[in-house]
């Protein structure tokens, strides 16, 4: 692949906060009705100022400045202290051991912690299973680094309610095929389902069974909403070699700006993705760091507070969202992430989602960004000022209707 050929598939127009990069223009003749009024909202990323970082955050940012060179010149992998201070947390969390020394690193980002994975795992002409829909930097890192793609189908939309809907028999054929990396999300970007024990203990056991390595992004996992059930993969019987967890205080806890991941698994991966972040980045920001001191230690009720306030921004969605004849949107059952399918339209999908930002001053993601089967798509983080995103979803809605086939 050329160099040329390698970066045009890293488009970045429809990648979050990259709106001011997308091109309105070519709809001007489709145009139906005037502009509707209100609140610009951007569904693309999420809001921090609606929700505000954890509590006492920026104290620990002072507080790793204060300290100078001793913080912002850490180790690749991150300071030690602060890895000795995360590991037992995260193993409660997670339910196996994480080994602060040699089995965990600390990344600009859960999106520097992918990157770094990926490129740990993968070779040119290396074939890799991912998921589809998915989040949409795996499909492009695989391209990336020239590895073969072996799609594995998620049917979310007709899966019921107690499956993410994974095509089980799909990935064992992408194991036999070759794949020895499989990756995904859990919850799943962007459709916001979690995978049932059932479903979690079958990765494990094919990817036992085929010697496969695992990498999982959780970046969601504690924003988990009253009724779903959550199963790490790594307390499973997967070899712990087999498997790198992903994750990280950016969403959830609205610390985006910090530039904050974690990885932890496999101690001959982390060692290759530390290889690499000394040549890539050196560290994560020394400083930001130590922010890190803070999580899995928020104010008691701090948590179910932030969960209660999405959910509740996610139901008045879903009821302002399903009211519009031949909308289709499963309930997320974790994070902030709604993957809404619109009817037929008069105007191509990929279309509306410039006619949303001209006419409803609202930017979605389209679905293709997520899998070539979910055109008809767009996703939306709801992770917003409720009122404001109410109304923007009002307007989705009106122009849906305005632009009926």
């Amino acid at each position: 692949m050329s160099i040329e050929a390698k970066f045009r598939k890293l488009g970045t127009d429809n990648a979050p906060g990259q709106e001011v990069r997308q091109q309105a223009g070519g709809v001007e003749g489709l145009l139906r009705g005037g502009v509707l009024e209100g609140r610009p909202v951007d569904f693309s990323h999420g809001d921090v100022d609606a929700h505000e970082p954890t509590p006492g955050a920026f104290d620990l940012f002072a507080a790793g400045v204060a300290a100078g060179g001793a913080q912002a010149y850490t180790e690749y992998r991150g300071d030690i202290g602060i890895r000795e201070l995360l590991a037992p947390r995260l193993a409660a969390f997670t339910g196996a051991p994480v080994d602060a020394r040699d089995g965990l690193i600390l990344t600009p980002g859960t999106q520097g912690a992918l990157f770094l994975a990926v490129a740990s795992t993968v070779a040119r002409g290396d074939k890799v299973a991912i998921v589809q829909p998915d989040y949409f930097a795996n499909r492009k890192l695989v391209e990336f680094f020239e590895g073969e793609m072996l799609p594995v189908r998620l049917d979310y939309q007709t899966a019921g309610d107690t499956r993410a809907g994974l095509d089980l028999a799909g990935l064992e054929e992408a194991f036999k095929a070759g794949a020895k990396v499989f990756l995904f999300s859990n919850p799943n970007n962007p459709a916001g389902v979690v995978y049932s024990a059932e479903e979690i203990a079958q990765i494990a056991a094919l990817a036992g069974k085929y010697g496969a390595t695992v990498i999982v992004d959780q970046l969601y996992s504690r924003l988990l909403y009253p009724g779903a059930a959550y199963t790490h993969l790594r307390a499973q019987a997967i070899d712990a070699e087999n498997v790198v967890t992903i994750m990280g205080p950016s969403k959830t806890e609205s610390l985006s700006g910090y530039r904050l991941g974690v990885a932890f698994g496999s101690k001959s991966v982390i060692a290759r993705m530390e290889k690499l972040q000394a040549i890539v980045s050196l560290r994560a920001p020394g400083y930001s760091q130590a922010v890190l001191r803070g999580w899995f230690d928020e104010p008691a009720g701090w948590m179910e507070d932030r969960i209660a306030q999405h959910q509740a921004i996610r139901d008045d969605l879903l009821s302002v969202l399903r009211g519009c004849e031949g909308v289709f949107a499963r309930t997320p059952q974790a994070g902030s992430y709604l993957f809404l399918r619109l009817p037929r339209l008069a105007v191509d999908p990929a279309d509306f989602v410039k006619v949303l930002r001209l006419q409803a001053g609202v930017v979605v993601t389209p679905g293709t960004e997520f899998s070539p089967h979910t055109a008809d798509s767009v996703r939306l983080n709801f992770s917003q000022d409720h009122a404001a995103a109410v109304a923007a979803a009002e307007r989705i809605v009106a122009l849906v209707d305005r632009y009926r086939a």
